[in-house]
């Protein structure tokens, strides 16, 4: 599924040798490490994922004020897998399951270990202004003129336009709308003009995304469940990185962050902002939320 048609810097799988690092600092006598590894943590970052972007840079930001060297990198899911499970990458926190990228896991998943699901309410929606005199996909058939007709949608090729074209429209009886398919900031341009203006406007969504933190807006029901169920959103990690880094391992395995949370650092990330140098908006992001901040490496 497509997320944002504008990538944040796309990078190559680079080959293991460049990416490979010195050894443990400290051992024992037969090799077992007993502490972190002296080498920089690998995050690997799905390209124009928000979620994924922003959770990644949230630790990065983390683990540095606890003394680790973080570095983060960013390539397309197949990549991020392959150099997870071949150990290249230590860990990448975007998998939905169990359908997004369920195939990558019945792939690589043998040769990785899965942290566990961090935030549970991942899903396309279809969604509208908050004051919308309705409140399911049932009932657009019989509303298309509240708003002329149109669905205004992302790319064209994503897998919610599919979704939308191949099921919901079919399905709820919405042949007389018109699914426009442009962009995904086109989509949020035409939703921050219309609750602005008090309009009507019906859009092609997911969540987690920061529009919901940062517009009156509110999902349609989706009774006939033709948008899929909610997904669970893991992080999964290389076979080694509990032994190397078995600190930051127990504190990702412990992370959870509700969605109002995530649309709260996604909105000041990405809304508004034309940099892809996040550092300064979330640690400005860290000084509001201290104690969840906190929370994520307490004891």
């Amino acid at each position: 599924m497509t997320k944002r048609s504008t990538l944040l810097g796309a990078v190559a799988l680079t080959s293991a040798a460049a990416l490979a690092l010195t050894g443990c600092a400290g051992g024992s006598d037969d090799g077992s490490a007993d502490g972190p590894a002296d080498r920089p943590i690998t995050i690997a970052v799905f390209n124009g994922w928000d979620e994924g972007i922003a959770a990644s840079e949230l630790w990065k930001a983390v683990l540095e004020e606890q003394g680790y060297e973080v570095e983060l990198e960013y390539a397309d899911p197949a990549a991020v897998y392959n150099g997870i499970a071949s150990g290249d990458y230590d860990v990448t926190l975007d998998t939905w399951l169990p359908l997004t990228h369920g195939d990558y896991i019945d792939e690589y998943g043998d040769d990785m270990v899965d942290l566990g699901a961090w935030n549970e309410d991942a899903k396309l929606t279809l969604a509208v202004n908050e004051d919308a005199p309705i409140d399911s996909l049932e009932q657009l058939a019989d509303n298309a003129d509240l708003f002329d007709s149109t669905i205004i949608g992302i790319e064209s090729g994503s897998g919610l336009a599919t979704v939308v074209d191949e099921a919901v429209i079919p399905g709820y009886g919405l042949d007389a709308f018109d699914h426009v398919t442009s962009s995904t900031p086109a989509m949020l341009t035409e939703l921050d003009t219309a609750t602005s203006a008090g309009e009507n406007i019906l859009v092609t969504l997911w969540r987690p995304h920061w529009a919901y933190d940062a517009f009156p807006i509110k999902d349609l029901e989706d009774p006939k469940g033709l948008l899929g169920e909610a997904e669970g959103i893991h992080s999964y990690a290389s076979t080694s990185f509990e032994e190397e880094f078995p600190e930051v391992f127990g504190w990702l395995s412990d992370f959870t962050m509700d969605s109002d949370t995530l649309y709260s650092l996604e909105n000041a990330m990405f809304n508004g902002q034309d940099t892809d140098d996040y550092a300064p908006l979330v640690a400005a992001w860290m000084a509001e939320n201290e104690s969840y901040v906190s929370s994520l490496t307490a004891e």
